[in-house]
């Protein structure tokens, strides 16, 4: 398998039909909705050459992932996965290195310990000069052998290094004694992310048009807090609803908890919802109750369609806020976020957060920092 094989695994025998040469490799653990992911596959797109492009994805295959992520199809020509398994993988070293060679490639930029471990150790055994690590967040540093692991690879791979909000900056030179060459914050294609009708947009997700709604947006799992805003939600009054849109591992128990504490009828389970911009527009307020965070893109969505948003302070959580319009909640206190939720709900705010997402959280932005250190590749 080259690293731009074709959408339908058919060998192209025609120049017309060949994909050219890869250039600018982004390289991530695994390819599902999530702030990482759609920030790579942003980047991605947004290169000059998009053909010239590529996403690697350590974990996964591709009939999953495209099942999960509809949004991939639309660059599926430029995904690679190595359904990496359990545990230490250094033949993936060989195929990372082998694919780079093979396929031209001229700046590797990764994501993450896993990708910086195998496929930073690739592109320099591959002599590629331009190697990009962008650290998300800084709590995994916390632990030990992690840290350490981390440290040794950055001495051996040597790359640019990127924190994408001031706390990671702080957390690299805390737990790794290592300051960053840049920060860059994350950004969303503001354009895409506007306001609209919230009206329409309840009817398109078949949300109650009279009640007060209150959204969250990410994985359904431990770290991303759900359980919180519903038992948050059950301390709020009853005209208040919740929308969750995305899926995972604790769905089933989410919904368990809900019809446990009598707020079935006021939770809306969406799944996952690849109308994302109508899913803001449809709130009265934003909520990020996350346990732990980098720097998240949810948030600068949702306030760039214009929602209030609140969010745990947590990681790098708290720099995607507006400092005029948005909210701070307490890690692991659902009778906070419930009198907060409660206020922002009802608060009649003068300001629009999208001003500070345009200042502050334009994709193009990113986009024109990461492109300087690729020195134009």
């Amino acid at each position: 398998m080259t690293l731009i094989d074709s959408t339908m695994n058919k060998r192209m025998t025609s120049k017309q039909n060949a994909h050219p040469a890869c250039s600018v490799a982004q390289v991530i653990q695994h390819l599902r909705p999530g702030g990482i992911e759609t920030m790579a596959l942003d980047l991605a797109n947004a290169t000059p050459d998009k053909d010239a492009t590529c996403l690697i994805s350590l974990e996964g295959d591709r009939h999953n992932a495209l099942l999960h992520w509809p949004r991939l199809n639309t660059f599926d020509g430029h995904l690679t996965f190595l359904n990496k398994g359990q545990g230490w993988k250094p033949s993936l070293i060989l195929k990372l290195y082998k694919l780079f060679k093979k396929n031209g490639v001229r700046a590797v930029h990764t994501h993450h310990i896993g990708p910086l471990l195998y496929a930073g150790i690739a592109a320099r055994l591959a002599n590629i000069d331009t190697i990009i690590h962008t650290e998300h967040d800084g709590w995994h540093l916390t632990a030990p052998r992690r840290r350490l692991l981390q440290k040794l690879v950055i001495r051996l791979v040597k790359p640019v290094l990127v924190a994408d909000a001031k706390l990671v900056a702080r957390n690299m030179e805390k737990y790794l004694g290592l300051s960053p060459d840049h920060v860059i914050y994350n950004g969303i294609d503001i354009s895409r992310f506007c306001p609209g009708d919230r009206t329409a947009a309840r009817q398109a997700m078949n949300l109650p048009l009279d009640k007060k709604v209150i959204g969250c947006a990410g994985r359904l799992e431990w770290v991303k807090g759900q359980d919180l805003l519903i038992d948050a939600l059950s301390a709020m009054p009853r005209n208040i609803h919740l929308a969750l849109a995305g899926d995972g591992s604790q769905r089933q128990a989410l919904m368990q908890k809900a019809k446990q504490l009598g707020l079935a009828d006021r939770i809306h389970f969406l799944g996952l919802v690849e109308d994302m911009p109508n899913f803001y527009r449809a709130l009265d307020v934003f909520s990020l109750p996350s346990r732990a965070e980098g720097y998240p893109l949810s948030s600068l969505e949702a306030q760039a369609c214009g929602i209030p948003t609140a969010v745990t302070d947590v990681g790098g959580a708290r720099e995607s806020l507006c400092p005029l319009t948005g909210t701070l909640l307490h890690p692991e206190s659902p009778a906070h976020m419930a009198k907060a939720l409660a206020w922002c709900c009802y608060a009649n705010l003068r300001i629009t957060p999208r001003d500070f997402v345009e200042e502050c959280g334009d994709a193009r932005r990113m986009h024109a920092a990461y492109a300087q250190l690729r020195g134009g590749i």
